[in-house]
């Protein structure tokens, strides 16, 4: 079944509608078949970037530079038709395109975007984004990673952790203190002294490549800075437009474990009738089928406050706080409907489910969102500095 409760597809575009079908055409063609044996193996399918860049869903709501220049709200249901399949593919997709794009398009000098964005928008190349450190996450504003002037441009020196696309990054967007200043460096990742290393063994984004980043005096020139941005409000600005996507996807988990749940109960006996005929399992897609509903209204009306550029920071937070934990849920619910067979590899259920353990602690934990709202209500600050992820 469709989860579309409250006919949310009549407010959709008919370019919206078919931004969605086609990705989800896409998905269904290319990663659901293989999606689980990837991520029992812990490998990410990078056969199929070239084709994400030719879907248009690698930058997609950037405008120009060979961007798709989709609208946010046409992005949002492309983030959720991607994790309706896994969260480590929407992650590689929303970290390409949030994490790397967005700031050098918002932040670069022509120079820099005129190398990258044109090649990344492709999938010639990939990025990461280096922020996270091993002992900084919540707090950014305590990073070690340093940069130096040199006669020549700059010298970094540290390590970022939780690093998606590490280890298949052409490009890393690494942000460090200059001058007791954060700034943006765009970093060419064969430059001597970058190295990155995967993390494995994960019970989680299993189907994603997330790496630790060792920076030891990579040397790079001026033209590496970017001009247009210092302090923090470079990196919270970039992590402000992943977590809005990271909003929409959950709902795509979500709606995965439901509708799988849904079959399931439909046709699985116990006491000689479906288990859907009972009524504590009926509760269960009562109170899902409600969560859903409400998360899909939040991200939709995010969406135009995002699109008419009235959308806050907070307001993010409210949508990414919300919706991954009711993905989370979700997804918990729906193993308890499958039983035994929930955590078996034949159906997705216990891989979203240890997907989306990620994604609440990533971007913000759901905590720090909890914190960002209640001084948003308040109007004082319960942490010490300025909120955002505890992984990139």
């Amino acid at each position: 079944m469709s989860v579309d409760f409250y006919d949310l597809d009549a407010l959709l575009t008919e370019e919206e509608r078919l931004t969605r079908d086609s990705v989800r055409a896409f998905v269904n063609e290319k990663l659901m078949p293989s999606i689980s044996k990837h991520y029992e193996d812990g490998t990410f399918p990078t056969e199929l970037i070239r084709e994400f860049g030719a879907l248009g869903v690698l930058g997609a709501n950037l405008h120009g530079y060979g961007c798709a220049g989709m609208g946010d709200i046409a992005y949002g249901l492309v983030m959720r038709e991607l994790e309706r399949c896994d969260s480590g593919i929407r992650s590689f997709c929303s970290v390409q395109g949030a994490l790397v794009m967005y700031p050098i398009y918002a932040f670069g000098s022509e120079e820099q975007k005129n190398t990258w964005l044109p090649r990344l928008a492709t999938g010639e190349a990939v990025g990461c984004f280096g922020l996270t450190e091993p002992d900084y996450g919540s707090n950014p504003g305590g990073m070690l990673t340093r940069a130096e002037r040199t006669p020549k441009g700059f010298k970094l020196n540290g390590t970022k952790r939780w690093i998606t696309n590490g280890n298949l990054a052409d490009v890393a967007v690494i942000w460090a203190k200059l001058d007791g200043v954060v700034r943006g460096f765009v970093v060419d990742t064969k430059t001597p002294g970058f190295t990155a290393q995967k993390i494995e063994r994960k019970f989680s984004l299993r189907a994603s490549v997330t790496s630790e980043l060792i920076l030891e005096d990579v040397e790079v020139p001026e033209s590496a800075l970017m001009p247009g941005v210092e302090g923090l409000k470079g990196p919270l600005s970039c992590l402000t437009q992943a977590r809005y996507g990271i909003a929409w996807g959950a709902i795509g988990a979500a709606e995965a474990c439901f509708e799988c749940a849904v079959d399931y109960a439909k046709s699985r006996k116990q006491f000689s009738r479906p288990i859907a005929g009972y009524q504590l399992v009926q509760a269960k897609f009562a109170d899902m089928l409600t969560e859903i509903t409400k998360a899909q209204l939040v991200v939709w009306r995010l969406g135009k406050l995002k699109e008419a550029k009235k959308m806050k920071p907070a307001q993010v937070s409210l949508a990414k706080r919300n919706n991954v934990h009711m993905a989370l849920e979700t997804a918990r619910k729906c193993r308890d409907i499958l039983g035994g067979n929930g955590i078996t590899y034949e159906y997705p259920i216990s891989r979203h489910l240890l997907n989306l353990e990620t994604v609440i602690t990533y971007e913000g934990t759901h905590d720090i969102h909890t914190l960002v709202l209640g001084h948003e209500v308040t109007g004082i600050a319960a942490y010490d500095a300025g909120p955002v992820s505890t992984r990139d």
